[in-house]
């Protein structure tokens, strides 16, 4: 049994992104399913490729947990074209994200902390390769680690850790790397360096405690 919980846990860790999960019709926190006939899945949107949506790749990494009800009573259909359109965008500039995550009733503390999700899971090399080569808000070290797994050119389905530390843990270390600019996204890293949202990150980098009992 301890080796079929490390294969899922592996599992969750290598897929593992939860910024997405209240975005859309409800917040299922579960397994995107498969498409069937008469319903096109939010599994296939391009946001959502190859992802997971689940509680416990929180709890396999030492996060906090929470209790979920059984069903989807607040979601009933998928919608794969409002999720192409509705979830942020690795692309976006903080104002973007805050009105966002405004129009689903949280508030920009809210979204920090959320994605606070990022300590854990990775990113391909599409979403992050202009933010390397690019970027000025980026530690000069950090971009030339990253540009090691994503050239300028192909490699797009190449894999980084989110957290280039801890991946494997959830805890406060991605709010210390975004102070250090050295955020994976571009939409991680203007949550400190966009300018509202700064004091936010440094406070949950400095206090690992607020960002687990906020996170719940």
């Amino acid at each position: 049994m301890a080796d079929v919980n490390l294969l899922i846990t592996n599992e969750i860790l290598a897929k593992a992104k939860m910024e997405n999960y209240l975005f859309l019709m409800g917040c299922d926190a579960s397994i995107l399913l498969d498409e069937i006939p008469n319903i096109k899945s939010e599994k296939t949107a391009v946001p959502n490729r190859g992802s997971v949506r689940a509680r416990d790749a929180s709890t396999a990494v030492g996060g906090p947990s929470w209790n979920v009800k059984l069903g989807r009573k607040n979601s009933t259909m998928a919608n794969r074209t409002v999720a192409n359109i509705d979830i942020p965008s690795p692309f976006d500039s903080l104002d973007t994200l805050i009105s966002r995550f405004s129009k689903k009733g949280l508030s920009a503390k809210d979204m920090v902390a959320l994605s606070g999700a990022h300590t854990i899971g990775q990113s391909q090399c599409s979403s992050f390769r202009n933010r390397i080569y690019n970027a000025s808000d980026i530690d000069a070290s950090f971009a030339s680690t990253r540009r090691r797994q994503c050239p300028k050119n192909g490699g797009n389905g190449n894999l980084a850790s989110l957290d280039l530390v801890t991946n494997k843990k959830f805890d406060n270390n991605y709010f210390k790397n975004l102070m250090q600019r050295k955020g994976l996204l571009q939409s991680d890293q203007v949550l400190f360096s966009g300018g509202s949202t700064y004091s936010i990150v440094s406070k949950y980098s400095n206090d690992p405690s607020c960002i687990l009992h906020r996170f719940c």
